[in-house]
């Protein structure tokens, strides 16, 4: 089996689509099955996971680089926008959600933090909106933190700040 060639290096923040954002910490040759396989040992700090990709699947299984800052400041600004809300049931829209924060697409994530935000004067969410919510908003947070080398904390407050700045003008009317 030829080996592909290796697209991240050890010390390189990547993307993982359903775990967020992690580390590459090494590059390992197993063997498995009869198999040499060379692999990227992914570590995900937050849910202290460590994780295994062969080179040759990174790409398939969406694994990337951290997003360009066009696509940072693509996403920040949809933040900013009018929040959709279908009108369909919950159970296919929490699908939709799950399926936008598992692709790994920053703007789709940013797309699910911006629809499920509630200002405080506003009624409150269901529990699993607010857990929707906030897996959007952590995942978000960590690939703006890995981005611009600060912690999770500070990211998410300055994605809740966009978020609070821009909610006003969409809920005024909601009374």
């Amino acid at each position: 089996m030829a080996s592909t060639a290796v697209l991240f290096d050890v010390g390189d923040y990547v993307v993982y689509p359903k775990h967020g954002v992690g580390r590459v910490i090494e590059l390992q040759n197993q063997e498995i099955a009869g198999m040499q396989l060379e692999l990227y040992v992914l570590r995900f700090e937050k849910e202290k996971m460590t994780l295994r990709v062969p080179v040759n699947k990174a790409e398939s299984v969406g694994m990337r680089k951290l997003s360009s800052d066009k696509t940072l400041k693509e996403a920040m600004e949809t933040l900013k926008g009018k929040p959709r809300v279908k009108r369909t049931m919950w159970s296919r829209r929490a699908q939709e959600y799950e399926a936008k924060i598992n692709s790994g697409d920053l703007v789709s994530i940013a797309e699910v933090t911006r629809d499920l935000f509630r200002p405080e004067d506003q009624p409150e969410q269901s529990y699993s909106e607010r857990q929707i919510f906030e897996a959007a908003s952590s995942r978000l947070a960590r690939e703006l933190a890995a981005m611009e080398k600060t912690d999770e904390p500070a990211a998410l407050k300055k994605i809740l700040d966009v978020l609070k700045e821009s909610a006003p003008q969409w809920y005024e009317k909601a009374e």
